[in-house]
């Protein structure tokens, strides 16, 4: 049983590269940062950020035959950077490769160099990779997507396709690209372990499709009524790109939009080249919608997309006012709403000011952690303990003729809703 290193394992086409691998016959191992947490059996530890030479390679190729690199970020945060990222934890990588005479497997990105730092280092690491005495196979699939599950930018494609009454079109759609799906990828890769001349393949399905066209496959295959489109005018299109650029959010950036308004095809005859060297057809998108029904719960993912950031920063918005108004209100307007009741002798004014205090932090936490979950749990239980607190020390509330308390019985479990959907990996 040979034995494969899977970088960038954890993510979206790792994962399904990983089980094609495993179905193969190979004993998979994936590198993984420990990020305080117990590492399982299959992983080994390491950091892309901290292997920048091939030495620290040296304990992770430890029994290895075949390398498969499959990490790769969208846009740079923070620490994480293309140049990193993408050239020169794995130049280190295939330089090790090298030394010892094994295999590597690039999952690059069908694109241009001109879109954007994404494939720009993309294709900078593919030419060094090629330039070194190492037995390597490039893979560049255009938009890559799976009926299991999607990410970034098909996330947000399969979400216009399901908006209701009409779909949600960028301009006309008529761009055109060869999608993928991230099975027939992994199918690939895995052969390529095995088999493949030295060399870059591009991969994509045999017909190129419109974009619009793509959008209606998908919304039938939801089973979602309705042909027609709401035609978002492209001025407003490249202001959403523009700003989720600018904040560093979103699934669609300046590359990413870059490739789709260029067209994201195939070379002619690279279809055929690739299904020759390594058996694999790729499958139209029509022949993989038609291999599987959809199910309620790829509704629910799809037509929640939109509805997720709408929760979050209606929460964002709620709990910000509450700590203004609670800021705000006189003095005397909170000591004559506490007379006679269980708080008034509880110092009411200093705890109406505590807990806005304690709304404001939250509502500006939710706005920019990139984490959330935590965040939401504690408002979750702030709003238990107004609820409680308040609905003891002050029962009138619960009869105020607009609701006022009692809205906090609806806002618990609405926060568990979202403690579930902010985590979008």
């Amino acid at each position: 049983m040979q034995t494969v290193l899977l970088v960038g394992g954890r993510g979206f086409i790792g994962g399904f590269i990983k089980a094609a691998l495993r179905k193969r016959g190979f004993c998979v191992r994936v590198l993984a940062r420990p990020q305080g947490r117990q590492l399982q059996d299959d992983e080994v530890a390491g950091d892309l950020l901290q292997m920048r030479q091939a030495r620290d390679w040296t304990q992770a190729l430890q029994g290895v035959s075949v390398v498969v690199n499959a990490a790769g970020i969208l846009r740079e945060d923070g620490q994480q950077n293309f140049e990193d990222v993408h050239v020169r934890a794995p130049l280190a990588l295939a330089q090790a490769c090298a030394a010892r005479g094994i295999r590597f497997v690039q999952i690059s990105a069908l694109g241009h160099p001109a879109d954007g730092g994404f494939i720009e280092s993309k294709h900078r690491f593919d030419a060094l990779l090629l330039a070194l005495p190492v037995d390597a196979v490039v893979l560049r699939p255009s938009v890559v997507y799976s009926l299991r599950g999607s990410y970034g930018g098909t996330s947000l494609l399969r979400a216009m396709a399901a908006f209701p009454w009409r779909q949600l079109l960028p301009g006309d759609g008529h761009w055109v690209f060869q999608p993928i799906c991230a099975e027939d990828l992994a199918d690939v890769a895995a052969a390529a372990c095995m088999q493949g001349e030295r060399g870059i393949y591009q991969l994509g399905c045999v017909q190129p499709i419109a974009l619009h066209r793509y959008q209606s496959r998908w919304r039938r295959w939801l089973h979602i009524a309705g042909e027609k489109s709401w035609r978002v005018p492209l001025p407003l299109v490249k202001l959403q790109v523009w700003i989720g650029q600018l904040l560093g959010r979103g699934p669609v950036n300046r590359t990413i939009w870059a490739m789709l308004v260029r067209g994201n095809v195939l070379d002619e005859g690279e279809q055929q080249r690739a299904r020759a060297a390594f058996g694999v057809s790729v499958r139209d998108v029509d022949d993989v919608l038609s291999a599987a029904p959809s199910q309620m719960q790829d509704r629910w993912a799809a037509q929640l997309y939109f509805l997720v950031p709408w929760l979050q920063w209606s929460v964002v918005a709620l709990w910000l006012w509450s700590g203004v108004v609670g800021l705000t209100t006189p003095a005397r307007g909170i000591d004559a709403l506490a007379q006679g009741s269980l708080l008034a002798h509880a110092h009411p004014v200093a705890l109406a000011r505590a807990a806005a205090v304690l709304d404001l932090a939250l509502g500006l936490a939710l706005a920019v952690h990139p984490r959330p979950r935590p965040v939401v749990v504690l408002m979750w239980i702030s709003v238990a303990a107004y609820l409680l607190g308040f609905g003891l020390g002050l029962p009138a509330l619960f009869f105020d003729p607009l609701g006022g308390l009692v809205k906090n019985i609806a806002l618990l479990p609405m926060l568990a809703v979202l403690w579930v959907l902010v985590d979008r990996r």
